[in-house]
């Protein structure tokens, strides 16, 4: 049983791909995603929805390399049922759970596909009832919005109206103690500036990685959530400065910087460094860049 503190991994990206278009399915598992989610919801028409179960379960029994997840049809809808039967015994790396609202329903899906699962808020009551729902089984692996459901449902027609909600499922997580959320999708596929300030505004309120549509934006979502070497180097010389100033056997002080150090700075330079790509990791290549 994969933690739920380690599911979601570092995944920069995750490619929504509708999983009975095999075409597209066989070149997002070979491309740059850091993780793909198999769409047997928005992305099918009714029609298609058995043929996509089909070979989502046929796609999770090949050899992988990257996370391979699934996004499940809603537990209350017509082909929710089936898709929980496919999964439960295809053993994606995780389930995610469009619409969530209901915990009691969320740890009997949970208990029943033994899989981490993410969950999307995607109403008034699922966001009211965000920190029960990441508290309400141990596989629950993070939650996140979806911003355009959440929009229509909520009715509101500028963005910035969900500011607030995003801050509340970023609360809502750290304090189930789970990790930073994953951002919602950016619909506007034309507008690739714009996809790339509302990453960077997402990192700096608290999300780690997003959910894309299309390959043509992973480089900025790559890009905003890759630390910059910059921050790498000055993450490594304030934990240089702590190193000596515990040598001197105080753990608050003024590195030679002139910043105030103390064990919050101290740690949010640690969970930097966590993020950081290693050499062999694809991330590499973006780390260095200028990400603001």
């Amino acid at each position: 049983m994969t933690a739920p503190a380690t599911a979601l991994g570092r995944a920069r990206s995750w490619l929504y791909v509708p999983a009975h278009r095999t075409d597209l399915v066989g070149k997002a598992l070979t491309g740059a995603a850091d993780a793909v989610v198999l769409d047997l919801e928005d992305a099918v028409p009714p029609q298609a929805k058995d043929a996509a179960r089909a070979a989502a379960v046929a796609a999770l029994e090949a050899p992988r390399a990257i996370p391979v997840w699934v996004r499940m049809n809603t537990l209350d809808g017509p082909w929710g049922r089936a898709d929980t039967d496919a999964l439960a015994s295809a053993r994606p790396d995780g389930v995610r759970v469009p619409k969530a609202a209901d915990a009691g329903a969320v740890a009997e899906l949970a208990e029943r596909l033994a899989v981490p699962v993410h969950l999307l808020l995607e109403s008034a009551l699922g966001v009211e009832n965000a920190f029960l729902l990441a508290r309400c089984h141990p596989l629950v692996a993070g939650v996140s919005l979806g911003e355009a459901d959440l929009a229509a449902d909520l009715h509101v027609r500028d963005p910035a109206a969900l500011r607030w909600a995003r801050q509340r499922v970023v609360v809502a997580n750290r304090a189930a103690g789970l990790p930073s959320p994953v951002a919602a999708v950016w619909t506007d596929l034309s507008d690739l500036d714009g996809l790339a300030a509302d990453s960077i505004a997402a990192r700096d309120e608290g999300f780690f990685g997003r959910s894309v549509i299309h390959p043509a934006q992973l480089e900025p979502v790559h890009r905003a959530f890759t630390p910059a070497q910059a921050e790498i180097d000055s993450a490594r010389a304030l934990l240089g400065s702590l190193q000596a100033a515990s040598e001197q056997g105080t753990s608050a002080f003024v590195d030679e910087r002139g910043r105030f150090v103390d064990p919050a700075v101290v740690a949010g330079a640690r969970w930097l460094l966590d993020l950081a790509p290693g050499p062999d990791d694809p991330a590499a290549a973006t780390a260095g860049r200028d990400r603001s």
